[in-house]
């Protein structure tokens, strides 16, 4: 069944891409995102950068629908650059009618590659070295860049053939586990994150990045805490849409309020997942504009019957339901 949405032909809207030179098909895609929120909720999973398909396949065969959107991840694993394995798929799923969420679990600049994931890039960073890190002109600062003009140069590539992405760097920045987390300050996370989107937006051109700053949902479990979004968040002059990962079943009212009152009116999205929300909770949270389940967590933390609960509510939309919309739209990604 195709769903019919409220949308309208004109594209003024309250607010614009923080990115100011950004592309059409950033701008409607933003522009989906304020007219669904409240109303809709777009599916969407994660899937590895070496198996491209796995995980959103699981989910057409537990529901028969494709999630609306397709997640990938820069990640290094060991010494294998999968970086243009990316690339490909992303842009034949843009063409399919998928919106595309990327993101980067970023090798400690510290070290030198291949990064081991258990001791690299969940790791701690001195203050010393975070100080340097965030320092233009130091070694350090030098190998960061380099490091970030890497994947600039795939986010290009996707760029040049007209792909929107969902960009999700240092996420979850408020927990205490990825060495990019728990650095509060003026010289912490914020200032990373906006060198990022400086060195992205201004010298890279990279106009086909919607902006999207991923936190943890709050927790207080000692050794894995999680805490206030605020104290991490680099303002709204750098973010186009904000999110909570949100795990272990924890959708607590209050940080979906406090997560609302800091986006201030702009989209907020349920940025990764691992069990799916109940109807009840999308209920009482109905700002939430889509989810991305992560990977293998669709079948060994979910019920068949809930996944296929949350494809069949009326207000969630499948790939194809999607699709519709945006060939309606003419959005170009």
């Amino acid at each position: 069944m195709t769903i019919l949405l409220p949308f309208t032909c004109a594209f003024a809207q309250k607010y614009s891409p923080v990115n100011p030179s950004a592309s059409d098909g950033v701008k409607k895609t933003l522009k989906l995102l304020y007219d669904i929120k409240g109303k809709y909720i777009l599916s969407g999973q994660q899937n590895y950068n070496s198996d491209p398909d796995t995980f959103s396949d699981s989910a057409k065969a537990i529901t028969g629908k494709y999630p609306a959107i397709w997640g990938s991840d820069f990640i290094n694993w060991g010494d294998k650059d999968l970086g243009p394995k990316i690339v490909e798929e992303a842009i034949n799923k843009s063409k399919e009618g998928y919106l595309i969420t990327l993101m980067w679990h970023e090798g400690k600049p510290t070290d030198n590659p291949p990064y081991e994931f258990s001791k690299n890039v969940i790791a701690k960073m001195s203050d010393e070295d975070w100080n340097q890190l965030v320092t233009p002109g130091t070694d350090l600062n030098k190998k960061w860049l380099a490091q970030i003009d890497v994947i600039a140069g795939y986010l290009k590539q996707l760029r040049d053939a007209g792909v929107t992405v969902l960009w999700r760097p240092y996420h979850e920045m408020n927990g205490v586990w990825f060495w990019w987390g728990n650095k509060k300050g003026e010289n912490g996370i914020t200032r990373l994150w906006k060198m990022m989107y400086d060195r992205y937006t201004n010298y890279h051109h990279l106009n086909n990045l919607l902006w999207v700053w991923g936190a943890n949902g709050l927790r207080d479990i000692p050794f894995d805490e999680a805490y206030d979004y605020k104290d991490y968040y680099p303002g709204a002059k750098y973010v186009d849409v904000l999110g909570a990962d949100v795990y272990h079943f924890d959708y607590e009212q209050r940080d979906y309020n406090d997560l609302l009152q800091l986006a201030n009116g702009k989209p907020i999205a349920l940025t990764e997942t691992g069990e799916l929300p109940k109807p009840e909770i999308l209920g009482v949270q109905p700002q939430w504009t889509w989810f991305m389940v992560w990977t293998s967590w669709l079948w060994t933390d979910n019920t068949r019957d809930r996944v296929k609960q949350v494809y069949n509510m009326p207000r969630t939309l499948s790939h194809d339901e999607l699709k519709v919309k945006l060939d309606s739209l003419k959005i170009k990604k």
